[in-house]
Order: structure tokens, then C-alpha cells, then sequence
């Protein structure tokens, strides 16, 4: 059967026109445009995706770079991989930056430019998040009894994947980058079923053992030394909203986790409280206050006599 006789039988023509006419209506209802030229509007998530490859590549090149990488072409490897990333990255870079003028949300004014000092800034930070990571590596590896060795957690732990999509996406948020380390959070997300907003402030020696189903909101602040297991939950207690009903954005809603802590599988933490220092949270605890540093919380010993939550 001939190609044009398989095309007749959805009647193509028909559903082009008529999803061009749902575009059309769609885009003058929300004054909408298509990009510049009838060009991208938008980043790209498969862009995106490619990108982060190739930094998870530059920054640990003999473990997760190509598989016939030898070290005396490393450097090379480390070079040519940087620029790719670096120039496609500023290529989405712009792209951010040009939608949110057209949303009235940023300066039009000389984008290319401060689209190319956020990147030369991100390129700089590269260096101090590989050593950052490190920490995240050994974390994981001190803190599974499982683990054989660093290199093993790297290759194969969803929580370390999920660590370093965070540490790159938390440096595009701070610059400016919202939607791109949106994007690269995503990804991590559905990749490892790791939830961890880029907004999210994260200290050095990060663990996530197993990691599925935790989640970590956007004004979380968590310390240094914080081991958490799957199924965690740094979530916000309530939504205020302003007089129009609209939910307000960027206020601190959820949880400041201090240095030093454990929090075990199933845990649900919620509201701007603080985790103090050492403290140990149990599993399946539902906590919405704050503990003091030292604590050791169980479902046994947040129970009135009875049976109430304290």
C-alpha cells in the first residue's frame, strides 16, 4: 500500500488545519506570538537533556564519560565536551532570557550579552561544583554499608544522578535561569523519581539513599552532613494567597534542616519549621513543628497516651 493511500485514512490535511486553528485561537486569546522569525520560542527539553550529558561527563569524564575515553585524551575530551555543552547552553540561555522579556518579566536590552555572562559565570562555577560533588559521593559511599566504592555510587545511584542535576539547576536559578533549571530538575525527576525543586539550598555531604518518591521544596534550606532516605517529603504545610486569590510565590514555606541530620524513609515534614542540629527523624513521622537540636523522633514517642499525634 502506497504512502499517500496510509495518509488517507486519517485525513491529515483536515487535522493540520484544524490544530493550526486551535494554535491560532489559543495564542490570540493568551497574546501569544511565535518566536522571533517564526523561529523557538522556548528552551528545549531534549537540548536540555543532551546538555546535562555532556557537564555529567565533563565533570567526571573516566566514570561517566564515553566508554572508550582513555586518560591521556581526557583533557581533550573534558575541552571539546565543555564547549559543546557551554555553547548550546548559551544558545537556551537566550532563548529564557528573550521569553521573559516578551512576558515583561526582564529587560529586552542586550540579552545576548547577559545571556553570555551567565554562562561565563556558570562555566566558572564548574571547578567548585565538581568539588562539591565530591563531597556528595563520599557521603553516599560512608553512608550505605552496601556501597563497594565511590565509583559505584556514582555509576549507579539514582540519588547521586539526582545531587548533581540539583547542584547544576540550583546555580541556573541563582543567576536568573529559572525555567532551564526547571527543566534540568525535571529531568533528574523523571529519570530517578527524585523530586528536588532547583531552588532549594543544599549544603555539602548530601545523601538520598534509594531515593524514590522524595520530594524537596522550593525554599528548603538544608545543612551540611543531612542523610535522608525514599519517600521523604520537605514539603510546605499551606498556600497563603494574596487578596485576588492567586497563591503567592517565593515565601518561605518549607523546612530548614540543620546539620548532622537523618531523616528515614517515609517521613513527611512540613511548614517553615527547623530540624535542629543531630536530630534524628523516624520513619513515617508526619512532624509539623520544629525540634530542637538532638532530637529523636518516632511515631512511638509523637503519641499522647491516647493515641492523639502531639
Amino acid at each position: 500500500m502506497s504512502d499517500n493511500a496510509q495518509t488517507g485514512h486519517w485525513q491529515l490535511q483536515t487535522l493540520v488545519s484544524q490544530l493550526r486553528s486551535a494554535r491560532d485561537q489559543w495564542r490570540s486569546r493568551n497574546g501569544r506570538s511565535s518566536g522571533e522569525q517564526g523561529g523557538r520560542e522556548l528552551p528545549s527539553r531534549e537540548a536540555m537533556r543532551q546538555i546535562l550529558e555532556q557537564l555529567c561527563g565533563a565533570l567526571f569524564p573516566m566514570r561517566l564519560g564515553p566508554v572508550d575515553l582513555r586518560e591521556e585524551s581526557e583533557d581533550f575530551y573534558v575541552g571539546n565536551t565543555l564547549d559543546a555543552a557551554l555553547t548550546a547552553l548559551l544558545a537556551q540561555a537566550r532563548l529564557e532570557l528573550r521569553y521573559a522579556a516578551r512576558q515583561g518579566k526582564a529587560e529586552s536590552l542586550e540579552i545576548d550579552a547577559q545571556a553570555l555572562r551567565l554562562i561565563q559565570d556558570f562555566a566558572a562555577a564548574l571547578p567548585g561544583l565538581r568539588t562539591l560533588l565530591d563531597t556528595d559521593v563520599l557521603a553516599a559511599y560512608h553512608g550505605d554499608p552496601a556501597a563497594r566504592s565511590v565509583d559505584e555510587v556514582l555509576l549507579c545511584y539514582p540519588g547521586v544522578l539526582a545531587v548533581i542535576h540539583h547542584r547544576l539547576a540550583h546555580h541556573l536559578y541563582r543567576a536568573g535561569l529559572p525555567l532551564l533549571a526547571r527543566i534540568s530538575s525535571e529531568l533528574a525527576h523523571s529519570a530517578t523519581g527524585i523530586d528536588i525543586h532547583p531552588g532549594a539550598q543544599i549544603g555539602p555531604s548530601f545523601f538520598i539513599d534509594h531515593g524514590t518518591g522524595v520530594v524537596i521544596g522550593e525554599t528548603a534550606i538544608i545543612g551540611e552532613r543531612v542523610r535522608i532516605y525514599q519517600a521523604v517529603t520537605l514539603g510546605a504545610k499551606r498556600f497563603p494567597a494574596d487578596e485576588s486569590g492567586q497563591l503567592q510565590k517565593g515565601q518561605p514555606r518549607h523546612p530548614i534542616v540543620e546539620d548532622d541530620v537523618v531523616i528515614y524513609a517515609g517521613a513527611t515534614i512540613l511548614g517553615r519549621i527547623t530540624i535542629g542540629k543531630g536530630s534524628t527523624i523516624g520513619g513515617n513521622v508526619w512532624l509539623t513543628r520544629s525540634v530542637a537540636a538532638g532530637s529523636n523522633l518516632t511515631q512511638a514517642n509523637l503519641q499522647h497516651d491516647d493515641g492523639t499525634q502531639k
